[in-house]
């Protein structure tokens, strides 16, 4: 039976879900300032903040609501995901102290587990393989508007009201919005090509099986060393210009959020549609053009970093932007084209786990920490960022490596769970076939 969901209906709300689910992480970035003067914090307490304890429980339980979600209904994971992150973003605005502060930003992790995995899965069965580069570009849109939301939009309303009314704000949103993706999504049958109904594979399988994939290790280290790379620029670069130029913090973490997000925003897109166009020559290519842009992206932000103004810097934030903008994409279409259905949200989910250990745990943590080891200004911020921005450059040779690989290790995964893999550009998913 045919879904009753428009899968651009669908794309659309999920891409609402996944802009406050960026929002609420980037919130607490751009309100550095006011939370350490009330609660009296070091730079190494807020890049905890940041990373070990949103990412902690998020790598924990990521696997086990995906392969959940390979069973049950997706929709109805990303809807309570979403009301019990978005809870959780109203109690960060409600503590009083650092534990508090702690406590929230691991509930925080614990929704957001609930979403990424799952709506990849989702989108794979609404649009096929030649045009989900576009579709997932769409997607990944929301990093950089939930940047601007969270960097912008968060001190903006803390200058008219407190810290704490960002915190309401967003959390509120996203409630309605966990809601709304009930009413409007309707779970579509698995395009698993007439598997029908199938028992979970043991994890302890499903890993071993992955491990052996060099396609899919390269992938997943490559997209964390990048995310590791980006996200501690992006985290901390915004703190860096201001404690540089001696500028207002609102005016610096709203104007690097803008150039920043608006170029991430078109490069996104121009990322997936050329993505999608080089898939119809080979599927190795998505993967090798998110290596080169990753590669030179690094370049831009390491540029950035020791720009000599602030001019020089949110001048150098654009092709940045452009080149960063959809790296992801390509990663992530390769990975969902390897994958048969049945495992594909547990896999997505155990490749994003790794990826953001990486890169949401250990990149805004080490960056904190380093700073505060050489001391709490600007150049030690600068050289702590100089440490850890150049992890790019290894995610993009290992990116390039993995594409190499694709096209064998996906005939390999579909042959080990008896799956004869159909042909890319003829396969439908049942949501678009006639």
């Amino acid at each position: 039976m045919r879904p009753a969901s428009n899968p651009w209906v669908v794309l659309a709300t999920l891409l609402l879900i996944y802009i406050v689910n960026y929002a609420d992480r980037y919130l607490i970035t751009g309100l550095i300032g006011p939370i350490k003067a009330e609660f009296g914090i070091g730079d190494a307490m807020v890049g905890m903040l940041m990373g070990p304890a949103f990412v902690l429980l998020y790598v924990i339980l990521g696997v086990p609501f995906a392969r959940l979600a390979d069973r049950t209904s997706r929709v109805q994971i990303i809807a309570a995901g979403c009301v019990l992150w978005s809870g959780a973003t109203i109690a960060t605005g409600l503590a009083h102290g650092p534990i508090g502060l702690t406590l929230a930003r691991v509930a925080v992790g614990v929704g957001e587990a609930a979403f990424v995995a799952p709506a990849y899965s989702l989108l794979s069965d609404y649009f096929r393989p030649e045009r989900r580069g576009l579709a997932f570009a769409i997607l990944g849109l929301a990093a950089y508007v939930g940047q601007i939301a969270g960097q912008a939009g968060g001190p903006a309303i803390a200058a008219h009201h407190d810290w704490r009314m960002a915190f309401y704000s967003m959390g509120a949103v996203g409630l309605m919005l966990g809601l709304c993706a009930l009413l409007l999504i309707r779970e579509p049958r698995c395009s698993g090509g007439g598997e029908g109904p199938v028992d979970a594979i043991p994890f302890g399988q499903l890993a071993h099986r992955l491990v052996r994939s060099p396609a899919y290790c390269c992938m997943m280290f490559a997209f964390g060393f990048g995310v590791l790379s980006g996200v501690a620029f992006g985290y901390w670069g915004p703190e860096l210009f201001t404690r540089s130029y001696g500028l207002d913090p609102v005016a610096v973490k709203s104007t690097f959020a803008l150039n920043f997000g608006a170029s991430g925003l078109v490069g996104m897109l121009l990322f997936g549609a050329l993505s999608d166009r080089l898939a119809r020559r080979s599927m190795v290519w998505p993967a090798r053009l998110s290596a080169l842009a990753l590669g030179a992206a690094t370049c831009a932000i390491l540029f950035a970093t020791w720009a000599g103004s602030f001019t020089l810097a949110r001048l150098a934030a654009i092709p940045a932007g452009l080149l960063g903008g959809g790296w992801s994409v390509g990663f992530l279409a390769s990975l969902q084209y390897m994958l048969p259905p049945r495992i594909r949200a547990a896999s997505t989910a155990l490749f994003l786990a790794v990826t953001t250990l990486l890169g949401f745990f250990v990149g805004p943590w080490a960056a904190g920490a380093l700073s505060e080891m050489m001391g709490h200004d600007a150049a030690a911020l600068r050289m702590a960022l100089s440490i850890v921005i150049p992890f790019g450059f290894l995610a993009a040779l290992l990116g390039w490596a993995a594409s190499g690989w694709v096209e064998r290790d996906r005939s390999a995964l579909h042959d080990a769970l008896s799956i004869r893999p159909a042909d890319p550009l003829l396969a439908r998913p049942a949501t678009e076939r006639d």
